[in-house]
């Protein structure tokens, strides 16, 4: 398992095990700063930005999990001890380097998989909610409180959120500012999979090693499709999803597929 540090506050670690997928394809993308309970400090968010820039650009990544080393918390939000720091230039300067690491997590262009427990409030539940699928534990507590301190969800929450639940119920969430546990979390579909106590980590990597044994170009088309149509209406979305079939249709990895399917034999996908 290779690992890379990004600044001292991020950690992606390649998987090459058996029990984590497929040699090197799925990366484990680590909030390591259990000091703060990963409170997203402006370090913290260029480190995040950095090290998804670098997983876009590795046509070897298939999958990517997001996890944390703290106990207790996968992501508290925004570090307002900094924030209470900040004059109004400070903040206003802030702004895009916050942006840019809800956006890196967002346009990964593979699959992608939060490990949640403890707490992902505020801008910690946004990073969640920038990812394809969050897996929980029952010790989760998820929530966007970011009215009560004066300002709005501002890593994609009131546009993520209303995605996932619709409009009315995101609106209750977010004007009331209220933490849900996990049992409701998953009964409202903030969370997709619930597992035991200790298990999100290890649930989100077997999720993502049954992900990553598929086509890489078919992963990638299919996520830019999903994507791309939310929103449109059908005939729209129609176009937006022949568009990323013909940009697979006469790839290597459709030869294969089709090949192995026919062989009978695990594809050797060759990811182009």
């Amino acid at each position: 398992m290779g690992e890379e540090r990004f600044g001292e506050f991020v950690v992606v670690r390649r998987h090459d095990d058996g029990g984590a997928g497929d040699v090197g394809h799925v990366a484990e993308l680590v909030l390591d700063r259990p000091k703060a309970m990963n409170a997203v400090s402006s370090e913290m968010a260029r480190s995040i930005a950095a090290a998804c820039a670098a997983l876009a650009a590795d046509r070897d990544v298939r999958v990517v999990v997001v996890t944390s080393t703290h106990e207790r918390a996968f992501c508290v939000g925004a570090d307002l001890k900094e924030r209470n720091s900040f004059t109004d230039a400070d903040l206003l300067r802030q702004r895009p380097v916050a942006r840019a690491a809800y956006t890196g997590v967002l346009e990964l262009p593979v699959p992608t998989i939060a490990a949640v427990h403890g707490f992902a409030l505020g801008g910690g539940f946004e990073l969640a909610l920038s990812c394809d699928l969050i897996v929980a534990d029952r010790t989760a507590v998820v929530g966007l409180p970011e009215v009560s301190v004066g300002v709005i969800p501002g890593g994609g929450g009131t546009q993520l959120l209303p995605r996932r639940v619709g409009a009315a119920r995101a609106a209750e969430l977010i004007f009331t500012a209220r933490r849900l546990q996990a049992a409701e979390a998953r009964e409202l579909g903030l969370v997709d999979e619930l597992v035991e106590e200790g298990r999100d980590r290890e649930a989100a990597l077997d999720l993502a090693a049954r992900i990553a044994a598929n086509s890489p170009v078919g992963l990638r088309a299919a996520k830019r499709a999903l994507r791309l149509g939310h929103g449109l209406d059908l005939r729209a979305g129609l176009e937006v999803e022949d568009a990323a079939w013909r940009s697979v249709a006469f790839s290597g990895d459709r030869a294969e597929g089709v090949a192995a399917f026919n062989e009978k034999r695990r594809p050797n996908w060759p990811g182009e």
